[in-house]
């Protein structure tokens, strides 16, 4: 809003302000309908109902959630939901979350959802889809379980991986990096460590806190913000979804948080491409997906460059493409700003990366033998370096407008 707002933004405002006081609220908050196909220990797989009109067709779509946050990352507010959008693109449409963590879920590791959860969600997904590949989506941490399932089993029916906000080299996390040295000095006999184990895991208003100081510029200037824009219906209704996004966040299980504190926080265990899970070393060299992979311009949780550190590590994958697109952690996936920017690559991954219908065999008569000619190095998928990383994949999308 100007300084001097014209009459028809005074008008806007009043009636915003008016249906806000009526109402209780701006935002059209309706979940996208959606089935319950299968379920165990914190894994709860929803396939998203066709719409009427448009249907559904081509290989199913997988949305990952990560550990704490709430499943309405994916569906945060009609206008602003990545579900909403696949289902009326006509893809199938399924979603991965884990329920309510309580205390009794303390001794979960993170290998639970790397070895059990993320695997059994895939093979569920695509056998529901009647044995097609599925494309999988993680944000945050649920990006970092698929990177890590998909490497442990190469064979799951995978077409594509797409991980968005993801950080791999935490060392290049400004929030983590400065702490780095003083963790180490407590050799995991801190107060950390003590207060996880006692508590069980991290307790959700820790959770709801570290997320919120991840954005704490917009949280101090965000009264001022409504102020000013108080015409600006579309902002107010994202407002009104974050904060209810954030007021639905969970607590870590206590084994989970006590993996991602010492090996991510304090070890970088990541970094160097390859993490112990259950015993046994997983390498993400052993990919064989291609990966899109997504970073925030504006991300403070998962810097450009702590995102961008995955990309050699991924050497086994056919092509790895890379994106840089406005926003902060959340808006990168759901902000009004990733319509133009995220879907819209995504839907051409999608569609590069779609499995070809199956065709029944013709007999042929027999033909002559003829001299095989051996295939060079350069025309196997994965082999030629040139051809793993595309000219076009590190183009950055700028905001719209």
């Amino acid at each position: 809003m100007d300084l001097v707002p014209k009459p028809d933004q005074v008008v806007s405002a009043a009636g915003n302000a008016a249906h806000l006081l009526l109402y209780g609220g701006l935002a059209d908050l309706r979940p996208m309908p959606r089935t319950l196909i299968d379920e165990d220990t914190l894994r709860e797989v929803y396939h998203y109902r066709e719409v009427p009109d448009v249907g559904s067709s081509g290989d199913p779509v997988l949305l990952v959630t990560p550990l704490a946050a709430p499943a309405i990352c994916f569906d945060l507010r009609r206008g602003c939901s990545l579900a909403e959008h696949l289902v009326t693109s006509g893809r199938p449409t399924y979603l991965v979350e884990y329920g309510n963590v309580s205390f009794r879920d303390r001794n979960l590791g993170i290998e639970h959802w790397v070895e059990e959860v993320v695997p059994a969600a895939v093979r569920a997904v695509s056998e529901h889809a009647g044995g097609r590949p599925v494309h999988v989506v993680g944000w945050s941490l649920g990006g970092i379980f698929a990177l890590l399932a998909a490497a442990a089993y190469p064979k799951l029916p995978i077409a594509s991986l797409s991980v968005i906000g993801s950080p791999v080299d935490v060392a290049r996390v400004p929030l983590v990096a400065p702490l780095r040295p003083l963790l180490d000095l407590t050799r995991g006999h801190g107060l950390v460590t003590r207060a996880y184990r006692a508590a069980g895991g991290a307790p959700t208003p820790l959770v709801r806190w570290a997320f919120q100081l991840s954005s704490f510029q917009k949280l101090v200037t965000k009264p001022l913000a409504i102020a000013t824009r108080l015409d600006d219906i579309d902002f107010l209704a994202q407002l009104e979804a974050v904060d209810r996004f954030t007021a639905g966040m969970t607590a870590y299980p206590g084994r989970s948080f006590g993996q991602l504190y010492h090996r991510f926080a304090k070890g970088n265990a990541l970094a160097g491409g390859s993490l112990e899970v259950d015993g046994r070393e997983v390498s993400l060299a052993a990919i064989t997906a291609p990966v899109l992979v997504f970073a925030g311009a504006t991300d403070g949780i998962a810097p450009v460059e702590s995102v961008r550190a995955v990309v050699p590590l991924l050497s086994g994958s056919p092509e790895v493409q890379f994106e840089i697109v406005p926003g902060g952690h959340l808006g990168m996936l759901t902000g009004r700003a990733a319509r133009d920017t995220t879907w819209r690559a995504l839907d051409e991954w999608f569609d590069r990366w779609k499995s070809k219908p199956k065709r029944a065999a013709r007999k042929r008569a027999p033909a002559k033998k003829a001299t095989a000619k051996k295939a060079s190095p350069a025309d196997k998928i994965g082999t030629n370096p040139n051809r793993r990383h595309s000219s076009a994949s590190s183009r950055a999308l700028s905001p719209p407008g």
